[in-house]
C-alpha cells in the first residue's frame, strides 16, 4: 500500500508540473494574440472599414498589445509566487511564526488568512499601479487621482476585512466543531452568505466606492421603464453611476437580489450612445435575465462549490495534502491531521485547484459565449438590431478593444464573442453602407 510520502510527493510533482504546464500555456496563448493582433495593426478588416478608422483601430490594436506585454509579467509572477507560498514554504513559515506570536487556536487561523492577503495584495500592488496610472493613462482611459486610488484601496481593504473575516471565523469553527460532515454545514452558510452579499450589495457597499443617482433623462427612463414590462423585468430603480470618476470604459449592468435588483448605467456609456443604442443594450443585458443565464451561473456556482466543500471535508484529513504543498501538518491524535489546521486546508484549498480548474476554462468560456449569442437574439427581437449593432461597434472603439484577436486566445478567455462574430447576426447599423 501507498505510504504518505508517496502520496505526498505524488502530490508535490503533480502540481509542479500543472503549474509549469499552465503557465506554458498561457504565455503561449498570450504570445498567439500578440503576433495575430500585430500582424493585423495595418489596416482595419474589410467588415468594419465603413465604421472605423485607422488611427482607432490602431490604437486598439497598441492597447491590446500593451495589455498582453503587462499580463506575460502577471503571469510569471503568480506562478513564482504560487511556488513561493506552497512547495517553497511560504505558508508553512507565515504559519510556524503566528503560531509562536500567538499560540494555536482561532485569533491565531484568522491572522494567517490576514496575513496571507496582505503579503499577496502587496506583491501585486506594483503592477495595479502601473496598469492604471501608466498603461491606462497612455491610452487615456485612467480618470482616477492617486488620492481615489489610496481611498478605494482602503476601503476595499476594510469592507474585505469586515465581510471576510466573519464568515471564515464561521466556516473554521464549523471545521472544528461539527463533526465529519463540517463541510456541508460550511457550504450551507457559505451559500447563504453570498445571498445575502447579494441582497445588500447595491444598497450598501456599491455606494462606499461611487455615487448613484436616478435616471434623470424622462424620456429615456420612460423608454426603459417599457422595455422592462414588456420583458416582464422588475427593478428597484435605475440609477446613472459616476464611473468616468475612475475610468473612460463604458458599460450598463443589473444588480441586486430579489426585491433589491437595479439597472445601473455608467455615465460614461449615456455620453457615448443615443437612446436607441441606450434601449438596445438594455435589451441585450434583459436577455440574459429572460433565458435565466444568472440564474443558471448561481445554480452551477454553488454546485460546484458543494463538491469543493465535499472535496476538501476529505483532504484536510489526509497527512499527505499538507506535506505535498510543502506544509508540514499538525497532528493531535484525538482530532486528526487537521487539528490547528483550518485555515491552512482552507488556503491550500484555494490555491492548489484554481490551478487545476484552469484547464476548463475554454468550456466555461464557450458557455458564456453562447449565452451572449442568445441575449443578443433577444435584444434584436425586442429592440432595434441595427441599433445594438451600432452600439456594440461604438463600445468597441470606444473602449479600444481589439477587432482582430487570435481566434485560440478567443475559444480560451473570451466570455462574449469577438465582435466581427456578433455583428455578423445582426442587422448592419444606418450609415454602413
Amino acid at each position: 500500500m501507498a505510504s504518505n510520502l508517496d502520496f505526498s510527493l505524488a502530490l508535490s510533482l503533480l502540481f509542479a508540473a500543472a503549474v509549469v504546464l499552465q503557465w506554458l500555456l498561457r504565455v503561449w496563448l498570450v504570445s498567439r494574440q500578440v503576433r495575430h493582433v500585430a500582424s493585423h495593426r495595418a489596416a482595419v478588416p474589410a467588415t468594419f472599414a465603413h465604421r472605423i478608422s485607422l488611427a482607432a483601430h490602431q490604437k486598439a490594436a497598441d492597447y491590446t498589445l500593451a495589455k498582453a506585454k503587462v499580463s506575460l509579467i502577471d503571469i510569471t509572477l503568480s506562478a513564482a509566487v504560487l511556488l513561493c507560498w506552497t512547495l517553497l514554504g511560504g505558508l508553512d513559515a507565515l504559519n510556524t511564526w503566528l503560531l509562536g506570536l500567538l499560540g494555536p487556536g482561532m485569533w491565531q487561523q484568522l491572522a494567517l488568512l490576514a496575513g496571507f492577503a496582505l503579503v499577496s495584495g502587496l506583491i501585486e500592488l506594483p503592477l495595479s499601479l502601473y496598469q492604471t496610472f501608466r498603461l491606462e493613462q497612455r491610452f487615456g482611459f485612467n480618470q482616477m487621482t492617486l488620492a481615489l486610488w489610496l481611498g478605494d484601496l482602503l476601503k476595499s481593504t476594510l469592507v474585505g476585512a469586515v465581510i471576510g473575516l466573519p464568515i471564515a471565523a464561521l466556516i473554521l469553527w464549523l471545521m472544528g466543531a461539527a463533526g465529519p460532515m463540517w463541510w456541508l454545514w460550511a457550504w450551507s452558510a457559505w451559500t447563504a452568505f453570498n445571498l445575502l452579499l447579494m441582497w445588500i450589495f447595491p444598497s450598501f457597499i456599491a455606494p462606499l466606492f461611487n455615487k448613484f443617482e436616478p435616471l434623470a433623462d424622462e424620456a429615456l427612463k420612460t423608454r426603459v421603464t417599457t422595455l422592462m414590462q414588456r420583458c416582464g423585468f422588475a427593478a428597484k430603480g435605475l440609477f446613472v453611476m459616476d464611473g468616468s470618476r475612475r475610468s473612460a470604459h463604458a458599460n450598463a449592468y443589473f444588480t441586486g437580489f430579489g426585491n433589491s435588483k437595479r439597472v445601473v448605467f455608467f455615465d460614461t456609456l449615456l455620453k457615448q450612445l443615443n437612446a436607441d443604442e441606450v434601449e438596445a443594450v438594455l435589451a441585450h443585458e434583459l436577455g440574459h435575465f429572460k433565458h435565466k443565464h444568472i440564474t443558471k451561473r448561481m445554480l452551477l456556482m454553488f454546485g460546484v462549490s458543494l463538491l469543493g466543500f465535499a472535496l476538501l471535508g476529505w483532504l484536510s484529513q489526509q497527512l499527505w495534502f499538507y506535506s505535498g504543498l510543502g506544509v508540514a501538518p499538525l497532528i493531535d491524535q484525538s482530532f486528526g491531521p487537521a487539528a490547528g489546521n483550518n485555515a491552512m486546508a482552507l488556503l491550500l484549498f484555494m490555491l492548489a485547484v484554481p490551478v487545476f480548474s484552469f484547464f476548463v476554462t475554454p468550456l466555461l468560456s464557450a458557455m458564456s459565449r453562447r449565452d451572449e449569442f442568445e441575449a443578443d437574439a433577444y435584444a434584436m427581437q425586442q429592440a432595434d438590431g441595427a441599433q445594438l449593432a451600432s452600439a456594440l461597434l461604438k463600445l468597441y472603439e470606444d473602449n479600444a478593444s481589439t477587432l482582430t484577436p487570435d481566434p485560440w486566445y478567443v475559444s480560451f478567455y473570451y466570455s462574449h464573442p469577438p465582435a466581427v462574430d456578433r455583428l455578423a447576426r445582426m442587422p448592419a447599423p444606418a450609415g454602413s453602407l
